[in-house]
């Protein structure tokens, strides 16, 4: 093992844009990638590998999030972030450049939770739970992934019975972002009555709702999974998302992340990058620096080249979805290139930095990681590729 060098900036944003794409940013989308950039620079990168390595909530940088004006996506009113979607494609890269657990979990609380909120419910419901979600007095969490139901999560097996004014939740769910945290769960379940999948916000403590920590995962660990089990959790008509009908209202809150997942991606392989090119700089063998030997530079030639290409995706959804014309598939396509394609990186960066490449000090380890966890949520690549060539053939290779 190669002695640990000294290098307290290693990690830190060092501005990657060989092709200028920073000059489509608008002012509010430059001020919010800004004022993101500093906190991971100066708060973030400094304690993330201390938690990830103790698998701990990282608290303080959390409740920094409302501070920021972060939370809430492009939600309007109700104290919500109102960011653009390629302000809020910034927010996440930077977010998940610093650490994928922080990251992760403003995805669960305002990408996933939020949105069910804002896109399925009714004003009032609105009105009722989105201030305190935006300030993080409300903690909210999105319970779909069931035990036996991943990828076909159309399938779920949860069940709504309705007793009068009150809805009863029966089942059982898995790697529920935030589960053993949540104020607030959206909990999509099947109605016995007409077989339609609909959405219910269970307000915590519930009676029969319990929850776990998953233990033993060495992706995104210090953002906490749960298995959940609803045991005649009764929740008032008042608490059915008055706007979710069926799974396809399920459907457009998910194709909402989906894109974001290829800015997280992207985060994490800038992080990659970025990291390797600062240490080879540094990193002396055989009487000279490793940047300056044929084969290191070409290696990194091929990371910009990859990394570039990310850059252009986002920017390319980013701008379908302020013209209102991203489509499921075409996000579908951006998480899978760019999941696939940050493994590819982060892998190459830490091959790059030899034995300090596995230390957590150096970041790159943790990033290789935490992208596992992100290449398979909000859809394999198997599924999103799947359906993308059902979209091209106008054929289903899978029910």
């Amino acid at each position: 093992m190669t002695r640990q060098m000294d290098l307290p900036h290693l990690g830190e944003a060092l501005g990657t844009d060989f092709f200028s794409v920073r000059e489509q940013f608008t002012d509010e989308q430059w001020a919010r990638f800004l004022a993101v950039r500093r906190f991971v620079d100066r708060e973030v990168l400094p304690v993330a590998g201390d938690y990830w390595e103790r698998a701990e909530v990282p608290w303080p940088l959390i409740r920094r999030l409302p501070e920021l004006g972060v939370v809430g996506e492009s939600i309007t009113g109700h104290g919500a972030a109102a960011m653009s979607p390629m302000a809020a494609g910034l927010v996440h890269m930077e977010l998940h450049r610093g650490d994928g657990s922080l990251g992760t979990f403003l995805g669960v609380h305002a990408g996933l939770a939020m949105q069910s909120i804002d896109m399925c419910g009714s004003e009032e419901q609105k009105a009722r739970w989105l201030p305190p979600m935006a300030t993080l007095d409300q903690i909210g969490a999105f319970a779909l992934t069931e035990p036996e139901h991943g990828s076909d999560s159309v399938a779920l097996e949860t069940t709504a019975r309705r007793e009068g004014h009150t809805w009863v939740l029966d089942g059982s769910k898995r790697w529920i972002g935030n589960g053993t945290l949540a104020d607030l769960v959206v909990v999509w379940a099947r109605d016995v009555a007409d077989g339609r999948v609909k959405g219910f916000v269970v307000e915590t403590p519930a009676e029969g709702y319990t929850a776990s920590v998953i233990t033993g995962k060495v992706s995104l660990r210090s953002v906490w999974q749960a298995d959940i089990e609803l045991r005649g959790v009764r929740v008032p008509e008042e608490n059915r998302l008055q706007e979710a009908h069926s799974f396809a209202d399920t459907a457009r809150v998910l194709a909402t992340t989906r894109s974001s997942c290829a800015w997280m991606a992207l985060g994490h392989a800038t992080a990659g990058y970025e990291t390797a090119l600062a240490y080879l700089r540094e990193r002396r063998q055989f009487g000279k620096p490793l940047v300056s030997f044929q084969i290191v530079q070409e290696r990194l030639v091929r990371m910009l080249a990859a990394l570039t290409g990310m850059q252009l995706y986002c920017m390319q959804i980013g701008r379908l979805a302020e013209a209102g014309r991203l489509s499921p598939t075409v996000a579908g396509l951006a998480k899978m290139h760019n999941t696939r394609t940050a493994r590819e990186v982060l892998a190459e960066a830490r091959d790059l930095m030899g034995g300090n490449g596995i230390l957590l000090q150096n970041h790159v380890i943790r990033h290789m990681a935490d992208i596992e966890a992100i290449h398979t949520f909000e859809g394999t690549e198997t599924v999103q590729t799947l359906i993308v060539g059902r979209d091209i053939t106008g054929i289903s290779a899978f029910t």
